[in-house]
């Protein structure tokens, strides 16, 4: 059964930081895009973050850019996003997405993603 469980949510003060981890179950990372989804209230759903398969390349949006890293750990199956300098703004349902790897593009567009986590809520509090 494929399946993404997010964890690290939670709250925090505007200024903190946060590590979201996202566990893979049931496909072997290493041929898989993946990366990071967010939804704050009223607005779309926006790409955060993505990286390729062998981790060499990376896209952030530019809201995060400077703030936000992403990392890939194939040896755990697990993919991770540290969020440092957190603002209110980055309040929001962070989602795990992957996606077979047919080449090193990066796609942003969610109709790319086939698979989903459930979310993870992040508030930041001014």
């Amino acid at each position: 059964q494929v399946q993404l469980v997010e964890s690290g949510g939670g709250s925090v003060e505007s200024g903190g930081s946060l590590r979201l981890s996202c566990e893979i179950s049931g496909f072997t990372l290493d041929y898989y895009t993946v990366g990071w989804f967010r939804q704050a209230p009223g607005k779309e759903r926006e790409a955060v973050a993505i990286i390729n398969t062998s981790g060499c390349c990376t896209y952030y949006a530019d809201s995060v850019e400077g703030r936000f890293t992403i990392s890939r750990d194939e040896a755990k199956n697990t993919i991770h996003l540290q969020m440092d300098s957190l603002e209110p703004e980055d309040t929001a349902v962070y989602y795990c997405v992957s996606s077979p790897a047919y080449s090193d593009t990066l796609p942003t567009f969610r109709e790319h993603y086939p698979t989903w986590g459930r979310g993870i809520q992040i508030t930041v509090s001014s």
